[in-house]
């Protein structure tokens, strides 16, 4: 199915395996656990011998369908789905490193992001040091003979740098490291990390792929060998996608691609406007011929993409103002919903981390992030207007 189908087409049907009931919208399993032939099968369930279900925990044919589906999206051998976006984060990182194991990361990854690299896993033993997005030779520069993983995700949040995948790729493979994208901002819609090389790609599916803001969950993808690995620690620590949760994904991601194109295109009339507005001091888009990496972003992703960063004139007093004037926009750090929303990122996504650790990532007071949904776009420059306008 794979190699026949287009993407849209993959996003209503792939890992769809209909039920003796032979229904045409996926079934959705509340279920715990499976009643088993007999005690020989279980017992060749529970050791792998024999492939199917044995416990909700790591296995179950809704979540099964939603992995599949995402798999087939990002041209995947594997997938395997977590509860949230950070937990995915997490397996992958205790699956693949032990004590001792080095991450080279960039510096503009999301807050919640580089608190578990830089400061939870530190006690675990792994070590993680944080780079410039943009600068291939500082990646290089930061190799350790104990280096693991590359980690990036492009666009970062908010600022949308855009990573070189593919130059990264060729640093890490020379010494044998691992290469891991975050494609929450992306989706396989707008750019395929597995095409440029990398080795595994990640999501919060809370984001884009559910698309309403409904559920959270996760998923890594990528070469079985290492989807596997990420399985084993699933299956005992437990950081499980619901079916719920699965199935509810599963149907946003029937709308996946016409909903990020049309937010795509709204996002790039509004960066736009902001650009030209005689508030706003800067504006982030990678659709945008001023934005340093356009060049690269036209050659790695399809648009780009439904975020919008933007630093109005002042600090933090003012970037508050115009949050608390807009009417239509939402008050929340949530993003990829058909609604837009708004954040002032230094006070809410990236607050936890450090003045020093926001400065790197260039996060300023007087910066705010919109994450663009369906409205009308005039309807969209009204209302920030409304708030610009206080300044």
């Amino acid at each position: 199915m794979v190699q026949k189908y287009q993407l849209e087409t993959l996003s209503v049907r792939a890992g769809q395996a209909r039920s003796q009931f032979n229904e045409h919208s996926e079934a959705l399993y509340l279920t715990s656990s499976y009643v088993f032939d007999n005690a020989a099968q279980a017992a060749a369930r529970f050791s792998g011998e024999e492939e199917g279900n044995v416990y909700s925990r790591f296995t179950n044919p809704t979540v099964a369908a939603f992995q599949e589906r995402l798999a087939a999206l990002e041209g995947a051998e594997a997938c395997v789905a977590t509860a949230s976006g950070m937990s995915a984060i997490l397996s992958l990182v205790m699956a693949l490193c032990s004590a001792g194991d080095h991450i080279v990361a960039s510096t503009g990854l999301f807050g919640a992001t580089q608190q578990l690299l830089g400061n939870i896993m530190t006690r675990f033993g792994v070590q993680t040091s944080f780079v410039s997005q943009t600068r291939v030779e500082a990646w290089a520069e930061a190799i350790r003979p104990e280096t693991k993983l590359f980690f990036l995700e492009t666009p970062s949040n908010p600022l949308t740098e855009i990573a070189d995948i593919s130059a990264l790729v060729a640093v890490a493979h020379e010494r044998g490291i691992l290469v891991v994208v975050d494609n929450c901002f992306c989706t396989p819609i707008l750019q395929r990390p597995l095409d440029l090389g990398a080795d595994l790609v990640m999501h919060s599916a809370t984001k884009f792929l559910d698309g309403q803001g409904r559920v959270l969950g996760g998923a890594v993808a990528g070469e079985k060998k290492l989807t596997d690995e990420v399985l084993r620690f699933l299956r005992t620590a437990g950081p499980t996608l619901s079916a719920f949760n699965a199935w509810v994904l599963l149907k946003g991601m029937e709308t996946l691609k016409i909903r990020l194109e049309a937010q795509s295109s709204k996002a790039l009339e509004l960066a736009r406007w902001l650009e030209s507005h005689p508030k706003v001091t800067r504006t982030y888009y990678p659709g945008l011929e001023s934005h340093p990496q356009f060049e690269l972003a036209r050659r790695q992703q399809k648009s780009g993409g439904a975020i919008v960063a933007f630093e109005v004139k002042g600090a933090r007093s003012e970037a508050w103002k115009v949050i608390d004037n807009c009417r239509l926009l939402s008050i929340t750090a949530n993003l990829g919903d058909t609604k837009t929303t708004l954040t002032h990122p230094a006070t809410t996504t990236h607050g936890r981390i450090t003045p020093e650790q926001r400065a790197a990532a260039g996060i300023t007071e007087s910066l705010l992030r919109v994450a663009v949904g369906l409205e009308a776009v005039v309807d969209l420059q009204n209302d920030l207007d409304v708030g610009l306008s206080q300044i």
